[in-house]
């Protein structure tokens, strides 16, 4: 029992860990300021590209670290099974999910991760949509079931 009880202090200490950095980051690179992203999405307008150089460098880090240490692997550092989406299939409900996500991220400037990040801020904006993005997951979820 003591085993399994540190296995899951070091599993929520890892998790939290990479959360924390994940959110710093968020905030540091401007992702999480819905006035940022809305210039970066305006490209007819004040276009700004900073936001660009941050997803190019996430992608300098990430693809030679995936290629490298994550794809080779067939379990993750806790031992669970690595699956990863095989299905090639562009259907309706992929369409018309990533239309939804786009057009929101568009007109509010803000999407899931860099929102969970400011969250703490007391920004109503990103309350709201927290709020609507946990509204819509549950109606999902209920409507997939049937």
């Amino acid at each position: 029992m003591k085993t399994h009880v540190m296995k899951s202090i070091k599993q929520i200490s890892i998790v939290a860990f990479s959360g924390v950095l994940f959110g710093i980051g968020m905030v540091i690179s401007g992702m999480a300021d819905p006035a940022k992203v809305i210039g970066f999405l305006d490209i007819t307008g004040s276009w700004d590209p900073s936001l660009a150089f941050v997803m190019g460098g996430a992608l300098a880090v990430f693809v030679p670290a995936y290629l490298l240490l994550i794809k080779p692997r067939s379990e993750s550092v806790f031992g669970d099974e690595i699956v990863c989406p095989t299905s090639k299939t562009i259907d309706k409900k992929l369409v018309g999910g990533s239309a939804l996500f786009g057009i929101g991220w568009g007109l509010l400037g803000v999407c899931p991760g860099p929102a969970v990040a400011s969250l703490f801020t007391g920004n109503v904006q990103v309350l709201l949509f927290i709020a609507a993005m946990l509204v819509g997951s549950f109606t999902a979820k209920r409507v997939v079931r049937g």
